[in-house]
């Protein structure tokens, strides 16, 4: 019911296990897609509208849902009372991106397959430690994100996100000191953070800097702050405002929240490689221009 469960999957090589996904037009992964077109993976719907006739008729030995609340939901006491053996995962909920990435041995003692789980589990925990014990000098001051339904949410001290960039040689600007959850700030308040940032990442949908000027009158003016922050602390005229959405699929589906949550050391390089001014090829970043 999650693609991040696609990921993980996909990354100790039990794609072929999955005979149904919720979204299914929004999975990257080249291998379910070619199984969907061939009929072999269907949509099941979302827990808010699921079909469960479909689900009934795959007949699974298992379905893997996660929950918002902690309680759990009217689809999955349907899906018991209908027969179906549920498992809640809820690696979202872990605060740093190396515990996200450890679920891969969950996903290793399910299928079967332990010793793969272990196996890129230790290479990626490897050259996690190795990237972030490289990354040095001046800490960029970092604004993330943009408004959501209105809404400008700021990843909290103690939050999967803001880890990425402190390990990367990051800051990021308004985050409540060993919070984990986010807060939402005010746009006011994000005008005033752009007048400290050296660098704005993870703007929503937008790929290029028009895209990002027209979603509010305010972007211009806080992009030319944040273009002449970084000229003034050195850091060259090159890109300053990336996003995490260069491997997008062609209904827009985002493989940074598929395969990126069990390879967070390719997220962290991509990171110190745009705090270090590199605008060379990257993974799941791209510069916006």
């Amino acid at each position: 019911m999650s693609t991040t469960h696609v990921g993980f999957l996909d990354a100790i090589g039990c794609d072929s296990v999955i005979t149904g996904v919720s979204g299914l037009r929004y999975v990257c992964s080249p291998q379910l897609r070619k199984a969907a077109q061939e009929g072999r993976v269907k949509d099941v719907g979302y827990d808010a509208a699921p079909d469960y006739e479909t689900i009934l008729s795959l007949n699974p030995d298992l379905v893997l849902t996660y929950s918002v609340s902690g309680e759990m939901s009217r689809f999955e006491n349907k899906l018991k009372s209908l027969g179906i053996r549920v498992f809640c995962i809820n690696e979202h909920l872990e605060r740093h991106p190396l515990a996200r990435a450890s679920y891969l041995r969950l996903f290793g003692a399910l299928t079967g397959r332990m010793a793969e789980a272990d196996s890129v589990l230790a290479q990626v925990r490897g050259n996690y430690e190795r990237i972030r014990s490289g990354s040095s000098g001046r800490a960029r001051k970092v604004l993330v994100n943009i408004p959501y339904s209105d809404q400008w949410f700021i990843p909290g001290g103690d939050n999967y996100m803001t880890h990425l960039i402190e390990d990367a040689g990051g800051v990021v600007l308004g985050a409540g000191e060993g919070e984990r959850q986010s807060s939402v700030i005010s746009l006011e308040k994000a005008y005033a953070l752009a007048s400290e940032a050296d660098c704005w990442l993870n703007v929503g949908p937008c790929t290029t800097l028009s895209q990002l000027e027209k979603e509010n009158p305010v972007f211009p003016d806080m992009l030319r702050m944040i273009e002449t922050n970084a000229e003034s602390a050195g850091l060259g005229t090159g890109a300053h405002v990336w996003n995490c959405n260069l491997r997008l699929n062609s209904s827009g589906g985002n493989d940074f929240w598929e395969s990126g949550v069990t390879r967070p050391d390719i997220v962290l390089s991509d990171l110190v490689s745009i705090f270090n001014g590199d605008d060379g090829e990257k993974i799941f970043y791209r510069p916006l221009k």
